[in-house]
């Protein structure tokens, strides 16, 4: 019975992973196909100066007219961790919580499978929906230089992976609350009003001293926040978020050990 939950929870959402993989792939080609027709336009950079704090709110600081700069203000800092945590946020609150309410959790429960081994499974699930979004954008910026946009590709690689913890966390921190609560909603709730308010906190981090001061509370500040797509993820990035997810998957086990199956 090797993975045949992760392969379950993984094949009842497909259709959701299939078309968002899709979708990401149809607009970030567009975004680089576009490139060449912005990458010389100074105006767009103006635009940004002369309104820091409205383009700060969708992670959009300094010039966004070089390949990294682009990628960063369409892609990276704002619609592609918004895809990647509704496939994240959206598995972890049901795959404890959902499946709960449900009945298919006691069904499952009934297997020669410890819980550990359930939620093991379900982690692994979760692996492979984090990196959904961040390999389909890779693979994506693969055609940037047909285009004329040339990333630093270590750098892409980096942020590749941080944009994958990063969602692995919050998902993480979804089927945590599902497991402590019971409920779905609530565990949809507060991984989402969550990932927006650190969201924000990264954002605004560049325009704001009172949100810079607690910037290192955000984990996309760790994984997207702080100009990674030009100077790449550091190490304490990397080890940060991956600590985080750490904690939270421990925190998971012990939660689905204490929750009352229906």
């Amino acid at each position: 019975m090797s993975a045949d939950v992760s392969r379950l929870d993984l094949r009842l959402r497909r259709r959701m992973l299939l078309g968002t993989a899709l979708g990401t792939a149809a607009y970030l080609l567009v975004v680089v196909a576009i490139y060449p027709s912005f990458k010389h336009d100074a105006t767009l950079n103006a635009l940004v100066m002369a309104n820091p704090s409205a383009a700060a709110a969708f992670g959009v600081t300094g010039s966004i007219t070089t390949p990294a700069g682009w990628l960063n203000a369409n892609m990276y800092a704002n619609f592609g961790p918004l895809l990647a945590l509704l496939l994240t946020i959206g598995y972890g609150s049901a795959a404890i919580a959902g499946q709960d309410a449900d009945g298919m959790l006691g069904l499952l429960a009934t297997q020669p499978l410890s819980r550990a081994r359930i939620l093991a499974e379900k982690l692994g699930a979760l692996l492979v929906c984090s990196a959904v979004v961040p390999a389909v954008s890779y693979v994506v910026c693969l055609a940037g230089p047909r285009f004329g946009l040339v990333p630093g590709w270590g750098a892409l690689v980096g942020v590749t992976i941080a944009m994958a913890v990063l969602a692995f966390d919050l998902g993480a921190l979804a089927l945590l609350v599902g497991a402590l609560t019971g409920s779905r909603g609530t565990a949809l709730g507060v991984a989402s009003g969550l990932a927006a308010a650190t969201y924000l906190v990264s954002s605004l981090a560049a325009v704001n001293d009172t949100v810079h001061r607690i910037r290192w509370l955000s984990p996309f500040y760790w994984s997207v926040g702080n100009g990674q797509l030009e100077g790449g993820v550091s190490v304490a990035d990397l080890a940060s978020l991956a600590g985080l997810g750490t904690v939270l998957s421990v925190a998971c086990v012990v939660a689905f050990r204490r929750l009352d199956i229906h």
